[in-house]
């Protein structure tokens, strides 16, 4: 059976690519500063948002294939498996990452709305493909964020960290509905067209 690595933490993710632990339940990480590493299918058990730059054709999700190509956003959620089998060969990833515990969110009202954000469901396996300015948007959030980490931990970091997690997945959501939106757009207009053709039908009849 192939080899899955078990993220059950923050820190298991953050050992296996090289990055170091900033706070215990969240890490925000630039994969440009880092070595590259080995193809890994990983059972997460915390909260993942991947910015991908670059592009694999083999990325599984659950057990089906992912639409995934250069510049996705993937979303998984705890009990998630995703990533590439390994091969044995090395890989540099492109990117950002976005990483958080459940347990950070523990007693927030973003812990009561986590069922909202759809995007982390295993159905939704068509990935959010983003625009160049919607990538500049949250790769500019996780950079506040990654200031937060670095600053000395007091009573209100967690509120803060929170706050920002938040609008990132809001953010994400919005960019999906424009996605949806988009693609549906051609479909209103042509149910409109035949509404139009029948009502002057009838009308002229």
């Amino acid at each position: 059976m192939p080899k899955i690595l078990n993220a059950k933490t923050v820190h298991d993710y953050n050992a296996y690519v090289g990055h170091a632990d900033q706070h215990p339940l969240v890490s925000v990480i630039d994969y440009a500063a880092l070595p590259p590493i080995r193809h890994s299918r990983t059972r997460f058990s915390v909260y993942a948002l991947f910015l991908r730059d670059d592009c694999l054709e083999d990325l599984t999700y659950g057990c089906s294939k992912y639409d995934y190509r250069e510049g996705t956003l993937i979303c998984v959620s705890p009990g998630q498996i995703g990533g590439v089998e390994d091969n044995g060969e090395v890989f540099r990833i492109e990117g950002w990452a976005l990483l958080f515990s459940p347990e950070l969110l523990h007693g927030t009202p973003l812990a009561a709305r986590m069922k909202e954000f759809t995007f982390f469901a295993y159905q939704v396996n068509e990935a959010l493909h983003m625009t160049a300015e919607e990538r500049a948007t949250l790769i500019a959030l996780m950079k506040q964020i990654q200031e937060e980490l670095c600053r000395h931990p007091d009573v209100h970091q967690r509120t803060i960290l929170v706050a920002y997690i938040e609008l990132i997945l809001r953010s994400c959501f919005e960019f999906l509905q424009k996605v949806f939106l988009g693609l549906m757009y051609p479909f209103s207009c042509v149910l409109w067209a035949i509404f139009w053709s029948f009502s002057l039908l009838f009308f002229v009849r």
